[in-house]
């Protein structure tokens, strides 16, 4: 049986843990910096987070752009791009993976 120091609480988050983690101000502060700079590159603000990883050097964003807004808004276009930033958050390199209408299921 473990012992109480190597038992973690499930009612409480254990914020050490957190920060080893995130690192940097954390997850959302990471991804919060990449966004304001994808979005000024590109020109448009993106849409939403869809994946976050961690990778060898910093983290791998999914994120969902408009590409084309249409009428009705179930027509429009969006693309999923990855985005590679370092551990602060600050974009390394960014690519399109796919474009889809924003009506359409996988």
């Amino acid at each position: 049986m473990p012992s109480s120091d190597s038992v973690v609480s499930r009612d409480k988050p254990d914020s050490r843990d957190k920060s080893q983690i995130t690192g940097h101000g954390g997850i959302v502060a990471v991804v919060g910096r990449s966004l304001a700079e994808f979005g000024s590159l590109v020109g448009q603000e993106p849409e939403r987070v869809t994946g976050a990883r961690r990778t060898d050097s910093g983290w791998s964003l999914l994120v969902d752009l408009t590409e084309l807004e249409r009428i009705p808004s179930t027509t429009s276009v969006l693309a999923t791009y990855r985005l590679d930033v370092d551990e602060s958050g600050g974009l390394v390199g960014y690519e399109r993976l796919r474009r889809f209408v924003r009506g359409a299921t996988d």
